[in-house]
């Protein structure tokens, strides 16, 4: 069922997650990212037609920006029980052959999902070196059946704002996706 973002209020600080990366199996926290000037959050998983569409600029982003002041990680949140192509072991497959230069952990209690109120796949947060919300929206117009072009404009703009200092375009358009597989009882008030 296709979801849109929550639209967190700007100016909402970084939750805080600690998350085991499903390739290097080091965990990773906001700390790991304490050097950087910006910071990229993705939730995503595996199967969902939205992130299939979009996943090559994905990991394009993450080799753009490898040696850049933005720091990213990307975290799957679905329920691998009922949606097992997003378990820990094939999303290590997907990180792998897409060649992702970031994290990709995997949010086994959905606490970390909640924090960030994140609905949909794919759903992108970044934040400025204070960790507020300066960003929530799209990658870009592209949806896999209206024929745009994959270009990740919405969200390169707004990282390259952040990067130069400046203020990000205010008018963000949510993203829309899968709906994120909560476990049985488990979705929170927003996503129900």
């Amino acid at each position: 069922m296709a979801m849109a973002s929550v639209m967190l209020p700007l100016g909402t600080p970084a939750p805080s997650f600690a998350l085991r990366d499903v390739v290097s199996g080091q965990v990773y926290s906001l700390d790991s990212f304490k050097d950087k000037s910006a910071f990229l959050v993705i939730f995503l998983c595996r199967h969902c037609p939205y992130v299939q569409h979009v996943q090559h600029e994905i990991a394009k982003i993450g080799r753009d920006y490898a040696d850049s002041a933005l720091g990213i990680i990307a975290i799957s949140s679905n329920d691998p029980a009922h949606y097992p192509d997003d378990a820990p072991e094939r999303l290590k497959e997907m990180a792998q052959r897409l060649g992702f230069r970031f994290p990709l952990c995997f949010d086994e209690t959905q606490e970390v999902a909640k924090a960030y109120q994140a609905a949909c796949t794919p759903d992108f947060y970044l934040f400025d070196a204070d960790r507020r919300l300066v960003y929530r929206g799209q990658l870009d117009d592209s949806r896999p059946s209206n024929g745009l072009p994959v270009t990740g404009r919405d969200l390169r703009a707004a990282i390259e704002a952040v990067l130069a200092g400046k203020p990000v375009d205010q008018n963000q358009k949510p993203s829309i996706g899968c709906s994120i597989k909560w476990k049985p009882g488990n979705a929170p008030a927003y996503a129900q």
